[in-house]
C-alpha cells in the first residue's frame, strides 16, 4: 500500500474506533490519496486540496465543499505526523446545503398511509402487512427507518415488550419499549412471516415478498405510492390484520432544534400505541 493510501486508512480507522462510520469520507479520501500519488506529492498542500475538490469544473459548488471538508479532517489529522501539511480553511468554498423542511403527518395521513400500505400488490402477499406494520412502528416508537430495517427476530421481545436497537449512530444501543397492542399486531405478522416463504428462517423481522432483508431502495419505493394513494377500501384489509386505524395522535410543529422530528401524543394507530405518551417520531420520507 503506497504511503498516502495508507494514511488515509490509518486515519479511517482511527476515527471508526471512536464511533464514526465515515462511509463517505472513506470513498472520496481514497480518491484524493490516489491524487496526491499521481502528482507525487510530498506533503498535503492547500494548492493540491483546492485543485482535487474543483477537479469537476460542472459539479455544483456543494461538491467542491463536500470534498474539501473531507480533506481537512485528514489534513487536521495528519499534520501531526507532517507539520508542513497545510489544513484549508473552514471559510474556504463555503456552502451550506438548505436543510430539507420536514412534513409531519397529521392523524387522518397516518391512517391512510397505513391503509394504503396494507394494498400493496401483491393481493394476500406479505408485502402489505410488512410496510404497514413498519410505518406504524415507525410513527409510534419514533425509530429510524435503518433501525427498524435492521431488526432481527431475536431483537423483537414481544413477550416483555422491548426492541433492542443494536449498533446505531457513534455504535451505541438501546432498549425501546412498545405498547401491548403494537405487541399483539407485530406478533401477528411475525407468524405470518414465518409462513412465508415456507421452510426459510426470517433473515430479518421485516422481510420483503421473498423474504429477504428490506432494503433501503425497496422502502422509498414503497412508501412512495402508499403516501399518493387516496384511503378508500382499506378497513377490510386493517380488520383483516386484527387492528383499527382510527389515528389519535397529534403531531406537533417542527422542533425548533430542526432535527427533522416531530412529536406525537397518543400513537399513529389504536394497534399500534407507543409505551409513552411522548414518542419522538421521525417522518419516513426525511423530507
Amino acid at each position: 500500500m503506497s504511503p498516502w493510501r495508507s494514511a488515509v486508512a490509518d486515519y479511517i480507522q482511527l476515527r471508526r474506533n471512536l464511533g464514526f462510520h465515515l462511509r463517505d469520507a472513506e470513498r472520496a479520501l481514497s480518491k484524493f490519496a490516489a491524487f496526491l500519488e499521481r502528482h507525487r506529492a510530498a506533503h498535503l498542500t492547500l494548492a493540491l486540496a483546492l485543485q482535487w475538490a474543483q477537479e469537476d469544473p460542472g459539479a455544483p459548488p456543494a461538491t467542491g465543499a463536500w470534498r474539501l471538508s473531507f480533506v481537512r479532517g485528514f489534513a487536521r489529522h495528519w499534520r501531526a505526523q507532517d507539520p508542513q501539511t497545510e489544513v484549508p480553511p473552514a471559510d474556504l468554498l463555503p456552502h451550506r446545503r438548505p436543510r430539507p423542511r420536514p412534513y409531519l403527518y397529521s392523524d387522518e395521513e397516518v391512517r391512510r398511509l397505513l391503509e394504503a400500505a396494507l394494498r400493496l400488490p401483491p393481493v394476500g402477499g406479505l408485502r402489505g402487512l410488512t410496510y404497514h406494520c413498519l410505518l406504524g412502528l415507525l410513527a409510534v416508537t419514533g425509530l429510524r427507518v435503518g433501525e427498524a430495517r435492521h431488526l432481527l427476530p431475536t431483537d423483537v421481545d414481544l413477550a416483555a415488550g422491548l426492541l433492542t436497537i443494536r449498533n446505531t449512530k457513534f455504535g451505541k444501543s438501546r432498549l425501546v419499549p412498545i405498547h401491548p397492542s403494537t405487541q399483539r399486531v407485530l406478533a401477528r405478522y411475525a407468524a405470518r412471516r414465518d409462513r412465508m416463504p415456507a421452510g426459510r428462517p426470517a433473515a430479518a423481522f421485516f422481510v420483503s415478498q421473498r423474504g429477504t432483508p428490506l432494503s433501503v431502495s425497496a422502502s422509498t419505493t414503497r412508501f412512495t405510492p402508499c403516501r399518493s394513494k387516496p384511503a378508500s377500501a382499506g378497513r377490510g384489509a386493517a380488520a383483516a390484520l386484527g387492528c383499527t386505524t382510527s389515528g389519535t395522535a397529534s403531531p406537533s410543529r417542527r422542533s425548533s432544534g430542526g432535527t427533522g422530528r416531530g412529536r406525537m401524543s397518543s400513537g399513529g394507530s389504536r394497534c399500534c400505541r407507543p409505551i409513552s405518551a411522548t414518542s419522538t417520531w421521525r417522518t419516513p420520507t426525511g423530507t
